[in-house]
């Protein structure tokens, strides 16, 4: 791994992360995916869950015995979907847990039933647990397990003292794959996670230093003023009014041994760090949860993690726009007309607007290398949320092909997508009396589809392009987490990978 970062920083931008650094940044979760995932080969005695379908009142498989079906029937046990309860054996120690699969797509929020196992990891007292019935997707079972079993403690003043459940694989599983899949997971969690006092840009660029020295990918990063001198003028203006440098962080991999001729891959994430909307300020209420602004650049940085632990022969590039949309005498404003590094110029309309600039410059770069796939990952519009909810987010995509395989593979492992068009009647709505193109369009229509063909102006070059308008964020405990970030698509469009690069 290269690090070629030159700072290139001008006087105005000061380092301060001392300054917003907290005594309770030192500690991190207390336990990893290898704390609640063991290989099926572990020797130590394990405890049974017996699955019911809504169709059956009692489990199927063997091992339940007379005096637990009697205690069933006693206290009016029910088989429906995430129904469970545990059954006493000798001596008042846990004999099994008895849990309701549902239908057999009942998952969460969509996929298959076995998704709902990731409750029990959040509920089961601790102990060594495995499956005692087989499953059509055991490993999907599993990565829900470890899915579940996420918990953000970073800021807690004490260590949980309460041992997490563990589940020991199903038999045929690579316990290797599942670990690194889930604990790709839980990184962009706890990215997203983290409050914008103790992750700023420079602490987004350190994620991916640190990403590409685990798997021997090179790594620039351009920083500052020096975005001025690169072309980069967007990036810099929505970062210029934060103390804290705007970046540009270019990562690239390929797999050691791989083809020459493997596909192109360019991933690009908005790293917006925390966004106060700027000068067009957002009120206090939408400013609670603008440190998932950066759900996207976690999303990115999760993808990559799985298509580099997983071996996938592309040639891989990551870019992650990372700033902070502050507001200070140096501000951005409205009705600035800034320069994109295409060469087109932009009116702002609105600097609360500010993802869309920052990608835009990013996905410059990306196209002037012609990828043969280009993927952009963006909490970009409240419009998206308004038409699809927190569960479900947009895409836009110029391959019907792949989006039809997309929608169905993330249905398939509970990481849901859906489609909406770059409709290109909505063009006009870009338009700008002074400069190429405006930002925003002043009617609250058709937001995220305005946002999205603003993105595909500048992306002329890749073959395959896909925009991903994200929430970053479950609202409430699920079975595949507690409240709070998630690096939303990552798991749906690595397994359609895996798959398009073994046909």
């Amino acid at each position: 791994m290269h690090d070629h970062r030159r700072p290139g920083q001008a006087a105005n931008f000061h380092q301060t992360k001392d300054f917003f650094m907290t005594e309770t940044t030192t500690a991190t979760n207390t336990f990893s995916p290898t704390a609640v995932l063991a290989p099926h080969d572990a020797t130590e005695p394990s405890i049974p869950i017996w699955l019911t379908p809504d169709t059956e009142p009692l489990p199927r498989g063997d091992g339940l015995d007379s005096t637990a079906k009697r205690w069933l029937e006693a206290t009016r046990f029910t088989s429906a979907a995430r129904k469970q309860a545990i059954v006493p054996g000798p001596g008042g120690i846990i004999g099994g847990v008895v849990f309701g699969l549902g239908n057999g797509a009942a998952g969460d929020p969509s996929g298959p039933s076995e998704l709902l196992i990731g409750q029990l990891a959040s509920s089961l007292p601790a102990g060594l647990y495995h499956l005692a019935d087989e499953t059509p997707h055991p490993a999907l079972a599993a990565i829900a397990w470890g899915l579940g079993a996420y918990r953000f403690r970073r800021y807690k003043s004490t260590p949980s003292d309460v041992a997490p459940p563990r589940l020991k694989l199903p038999r045929g599983l690579d316990y290797r794959a599942i670990v690194d899949q889930v604990g790709a997971v839980w990184k962009g969690r706890d990215l997203i996670n983290t409050p914008a006092s103790d992750l700023a840009p420079e602490d987004l660029e350190q994620a991916a230093v640190q990403l590409a020295r685990t798997h021997g990918a090179s790594i620039e990063t351009t920083v500052g003023d020096e975005l001025l001198a690169k072309g980069f003028r967007m990036i810099h203006a929505v970062g210029r009014a934060s103390p804290r440098a705007p970046r540009l962080i270019d990562l690239r991999w390929r797999k050691p041994g791989g083809a020459k001729d493997a596909p192109t891959l360019t991933l690009v994430g908005k790293g917006i760090t925390f966004d106060t909307g700027g000068l067009d300020l957002k009120p206090a209420s939408a400013m609670l949860l603008m440190k998932k602004d950066m759900g996207g650049a976690a999303a990115a940085l999760t993808l990559a993690e799985l298509i580099m632990s997983g071996g996938l022969d592309v040639r891989l590039r990551l870019l992650i726009a990372a700033a902070e949309n502050s507001v200070s005498g140096d501000a951005f404003r409205p009705g600035d007309v800034l320069l994109s590094r295409a060469g087109k110029t932009v009116e702002i309309g609105n600097t609360d607007a500010e993802g869309r600039l920052v990608l835009a410059d990013a996905l410059s770069l990306a196209d002037e290398e012609s990828p043969e796939t280009t993927l952009v990952f963006a909490t970009l519009t409240g419009a998206a949320r308004t038409a699809l909810g927190p569960d479900l987010p947009a895409f836009f995509c110029n391959d019907d092909t792949f989006a039809a395989n997309l929608v169905a593979e993330a249905a398939a492992v509970g990481d849901p997508v859906w489609r909406m068009p770059f409709w290109p009647g909505y063009e006009r709505h870009l338009e700008s009396e002074v400069a190429d193109m405006n930002n925003v369009y002043e009617s609250p229509f058709a937001g995220a589809i305005t946002a999205a063909l603003f993105l595909k102006r500048f992306v002329k070059n890749t073959r395959r392009f896909a925009h991903f308008d994200l929430y970053g964020w479950r609202p409430a405990p699920r079975p595949l987490g507690p409240k709070g970030g998630e690096p939303q698509t990552a798991r749906a469009i690595f397994s359609l990978l895996c798959k398009e690069l073994s046909a």
